[in-house]
């Protein structure tokens, strides 16, 4: 056998080998936990659904994984990013930052969605109905305007 057929060999043996080898996956019951930022403040319906279905994916103890979340290497990189989301926002344990901290992550808020770097391009491929429209970005300025701090945000 030559030695490039080895050596497709031995990747396509380490490919099916990789499939079983699960990361774990974001999901805890109730959607909704105890320190969701829902418990902290008053969030009119509309716009805790805007966050649910376009943030809570990658910024709570919640996500929605789409099928190809199955297939490795592409699970692995799924959950880092996962995992970095809710390293820098995490909606289900919002109640639990400090006051400073909080208002800080609001003020960040604002700005991604504003400046449309949240979602990521990258997620946004797969997910087209998790882009922040007009009409999100309207009702989530609005919603921040009447928060503590509110003076910091634009």
């Amino acid at each position: 056998m030559s030695t490039k057929k080895k050596i497709l060999l031995a990747v396509v043996a380490i490919l099916v080998i990789l499939q079983f080898i699960q990361p774990s996956k974001n999901i805890a019951l109730p959607l909704i936990t105890e320190d969701d930022i829902s418990k902290k403040y008053a969030i009119p319906e509309d716009v805790h659904q805007i966050l649910i279905k376009k943030c809570y994916d990658c910024h709570s103890t919640n996500t929605v994984y789409p099928w190809y979340y199955n297939i490795q290497p592409l699970a692995w990189w799924m959950a880092h990013h996962i995992n970095e989301g809710k390293e820098e926002l995490n909606f289900s344990a919002f109640k639990t930052y400090p006051e400073k901290k909080a208002a800080h992550k609001l003020e960040e808020l604002g700005e991604a969605v504003n400046d449309g770097w949240m979602p990521l391009d990258s997620y946004l491929w797969m997910h087209h109905d998790a882009e922040i429209t007009e009409a999100d970005r309207t009702a989530i300025n609005a919603w921040l305007k009447t928060l503590p701090a509110s003076e910091h945000r634009e």
